[in-house]
């Protein structure tokens, strides 16, 4: 896919107005909307699962466009309530994750993740177990590299993010899972300068302003649905801590 041109200072003030629109609407869905709808996964899905990981100071349901639009082209759609609005630490959350997959004994698993989410699928990632479960990660809009507007917060839910902060030096340090990831980023995302790129992965510019919106453009969920019709990778030997490709 040709990498889109830069957008105009008018089409990056509006994308950034409609991306707050949109945080706004799905955080009230969160409040009221209650506990995830199980229909999402129910036997018989004929399609492999999904696990959709929201970001910080998100609930499941910013994700909700996505988890419809799978769950209608027959895919088994997981959400983990147990990570309420996201602002425990991102070990931790990995640890929910992995737990939440070995527990429902879920294999050939795709993780389309959000911001932060895909900081703690990379995390997942990082433990045998559940590197051989997930088939693929979708991240959308993880700042990999971390994002310069982090550094000057004293709340330890958004310094987590800053480009010296432990968890990314550590997380930019394990290469070996970044085959299995396709990283999607906005051609201008007001939350991370430095983009969603991250070495040895696919990474995919999208023609999308903002940093939240994008997880409701059809544009997104095409490309989604474009990585889970593949076939599945041939298996691997190599394991986490191992060197990269």
């Amino acid at each position: 896919m040709d990498e889109p041109p830069p957008p105009t200072v008018r089409q990056k003030l509006g994308g950034w107005f409609l991306d707050y629109g949109y945080v706004a609407y799905w955080t009230a869905r969160g409040v009221v909307g209650g506990r995830p709808d199980q229909r999402l996964h129910p036997a018989g899905q004929p399609r492999s699962p999904v696990l959709l990981i929201p970001g910080v100071f998100e609930s499941w349901r910013f994700m909700q466009p996505v988890a419809e639009h799978l769950y209608r082209r027959g895919h088994p759609v997981h959400v983990l309530d147990q990570l309420g609005w996201n602002t425990r630490a991102i070990p931790e959350l990995a640890a929910v994750v992995s737990d939440h997959l070995e527990r429902e004994d879920l294999h050939d698993v795709t993780v389309v993740a959000h911001s932060k989410g895909g900081l703690i699928a990379k995390q997942a990632l990082g433990h045998p177990g559940t590197l051989a479960r997930v088939r693929h990660l979708v991240a959308v809009g993880t700042p990999f590299t971390g994002s310069r507007y982090a550094s000057p917060f004293l709340l330890p839910s958004v310094r987590m993010f800053a480009p010296d902060g432990p968890v990314i030096r550590a997380l930019s340090l394990e290469t070996t899972v970044n085959r299995r990831i396709t990283s999607l980023y906005s051609v201008f995302d007001p939350h991370i300068p430095e983009t969603g790129r991250l070495d040895g992965a696919e990474n995919v510019v999208l023609p999308t302003v903002g940093h939240v919106r994008p997880l409701g453009d059809p544009r997104t969920l095409s490309l989604i649905t474009d990585v889970l019709e593949r076939p599945p990778p041939p298996a691997e030997t190599d394991q986490p801590g191992s060197p990269g490709a």
